[in-house]
């Protein structure tokens, strides 16, 4: 079931009312006890923040990375583009951009919430020269 499907017939079951039939349930009815109400009130308000995530969230969000955009974001990168530029130009969340450089080796996490450029190839993976990419046959995914 789709988040706009749910909404509905969440908010009609806090408003206790049947979302089949549209009567009212009975004043005894589980749908009518406060802490019920109050809890379909707030899963009402979640499925509605979701809905509005899930419209705002950028075009190629959760698509597979290419080795063309690979190689791209790294160019981006080397020419001193910064994150919320590089995710604008690809339809993406800042988030992936910066989890996908760290995939690739070219930043790394430094204290929470800070990335800085690599110091070198991430271990287990052969340096490559800065205008290439090289992936494992497993980081296509991201």
């Amino acid at each position: 079931m789709e988040v706009q499907e749910a909404i509905p017939i969440v908010r009609a079951l806090a408003d206790g009312v049947n979302p089949e039939t549209k009567e009212p349930c009975a004043n005894d009815s589980v749908y009518r006890n406060p802490s019920v109400v109050k809890a379909l009130n707030r899963a009402v308000g979640a499925l509605v923040a979701q809905q509005e995530r899930d419209r705002n969230k950028p075009i190629s969000s959760g698509k597979y990375w290419t080795h063309a955009e690979d190689e791209q974001v790294c160019q981006e990168l080397r020419k001193g583009l910064d994150f919320h530029q590089i995710a604008k130009n690809h339809n993406r969340t800042v988030g992936s951009i910066a989890a996908r450089l760290i995939k690739l080796g070219k930043v790394s996490a430094g204290s929470p919430g800070k990335l800085s450029p690599s110091d070198g190839p991430p271990k287990n993976r052969p340096s490559s020269p800065p205008s290439t990419v090289k992936l494992n046959s497993n980081s296509q995914a991201g």
